[in-house]
């Protein structure tokens, strides 16, 4: 029997697999999908895709790519999702990664024994035992729907169901309003806004945010970030300012002006929708009061007649293998304290693999766990003690979430170069931590 069981085969499950690989241990990979891909599979035969006909990822092709396998370098700075997925795939055969890969199969359950290790149980009835298990089944799967008091009669969608103007809602000639101002919420309204298509773009946010864009200078404005080195607060000041000097104030484009500084919420980036508000394509409404029929109101006492709803309202955390609610994301969609994000304490044979929301990406941040993982599981690499571990985890997330306000979308928020030069560090103490023993 092999000594690891890999939940999910999108990009997180195969940098792991990838790196055990390297390391010559055993494992085994499940998906319930009959490919690798993930989020990133369009029209995933799982139902587990968010992936929209017209979506382009919002990291730029510098930051996203694996370490050892560069992205091809006619792409353009910021790919198609055919192109990401086609990107794993290759990723996984140059690597030899899709021959320990159980398709189309769910891991219905996975229960720790009494002595340490789990049995998991398949969606084939079989149960199979494992030293350690990783946990990979992403975070943009379960839509989430906010309630409001009354009752709406036409069509609304989450995001996640969301493929075009035409799938699975018509919405040409419709009076279309979107719900959230995050990021799939800016691609979804810029692209219904267009007046050959919804015959009135409504957003409705519940504060103001700011609205980053793609380029600066001619250069993905991710593309030459400030180093991990430099104090946060210098460098988000700095990325204030230019931030401003880029786009001006929200209110220049009828937008709601933010309470809050550029890089104090998980950021929005459009390269589209604020021309399409400056243009009067865009109608921006406050937090919605109630449904009432084929109208919504909204707390300012306004109502509009609406057509079709798109709930651009986020995920929860789940996680529907584990019975264990100290294993699970709490109500607040807080997941359980992990050290490094990857590690609980208490469980040691238990690793959580992209489970981060990373400024700029999660495809390296998931291959920066997988060292870690990797060198636990080969034995060259140990934690400090649990206390320890613990005192660490209160400090690591108040430095990564501190500084944002409240709210279900910042509780797995991360800086992508921070983390990922303060866990080279971690790597680097746990292998001296085997050494000493």
């Amino acid at each position: 029997m092999n000594r690891v069981c890999i939940i999910g085969a999108g990009c997180s499950g195969i940098t792991v697999a990838k790196r055990l690989k390297d390391h010559g241990i055993s494992y085994d990979q499940f998906d319930a999908s009959d490919d690798i891909g993930g989020n990133w599979y369009y029209n995933n035969p799982n139902g587990l895709s968010a992936c929209y006909q017209s979506l382009h990822i919002d990291t730029s092709k510098w930051r996203l790519a694996f370490e050892d396998y560069p992205v091809p370098a006619d792409w353009p700075d910021f790919p198609h999702h055919s192109q990401l997925l086609q990107y794993f795939r290759a990723y996984a055969a140059h690597f030899g990664l899709r021959e320990a890969i159980t398709f189309n199969t769910k891991v219905e359950k996975a229960k720790r024994k009494a002595g340490g290790g789990w049995e998991v149980t398949l969606s084939t009835g079989e149960t199979r035992a494992y030293e350690a298990l990783v946990v990979a089944n992403g975070h943009h799967w379960a839509a989430r729907i906010p309630e409001y008091p009354g009752h709406f009669d036409g069509e609304q969608l989450h995001s996640h169901s969301f493929r075009s103007a035409f799938e699975p809602v018509n919405c040409v000639g419709k009076r279309v309003l979107v719900v959230g101002m995050g990021n799939s919420a800016m691609d979804i309204a810029s692209e219904l806004s267009q007046r050959a298509i919804a015959e009135r773009l409504y957003v409705s946010t519940r504060r103001g945010v700011w609205v980053l864009p793609k380029y600066y200078k001619g250069q993905p404005i991710d593309k030459n970030p400030a180093p991990a080195w430099m104090p946060r607060k210098v460098r988000t000041a700095l990325g204030t300012r230019m931030i401003k000097g880029l786009v001006g104030r929200m209110s220049d484009y009828g937008l709601p002006e933010p309470e809050i500084g550029p890089f104090d919420a998980h950021a929005t980036v459009s390269g589209e929708f604020l021309l399409r508000a400056g243009s009067g394509d865009v109608v921006l409404k406050g937090s919605i009061d109630r449904l009432d029929g084929d109208c919504v109101v909204f707390k300012d006492g306004s109502g509009e007649a609406i057509d079709v709803i798109v709930w651009a309202t986020g995920y929860d955390i789940r996680f529907p293998f584990f019975d264990d609610p100290a294993l699970c994301a709490d109500a607040d969609n807080r997941p359980p304290p992990l050290f490094k994000r990857i590690m609980k304490p208490e469980v040691p044979d238990l690793f959580y693999a992209g489970l981060g929301q990373p400024l700029p990406t999660l495809v390296n941040f998931a291959e920066q766990q997988s060292k870690l993982i990797a060198a636990y599981l080969a034995g060259t690499y140990t934690p400090p003690a649990q206390d320890e571990m613990h005192r660490i985890i209160k400090a690591d997330e108040a430095y990564h979430t501190g500084h944002y306000y409240a709210a279900r979308r910042h509780t797995i928020q991360l800086d992508f170069d921070a983390y990922v030069r303060d866990l080279k560090k971690e790597i680097a103490r746990g292998t001296n931590r085997v050494k000493a023993a």
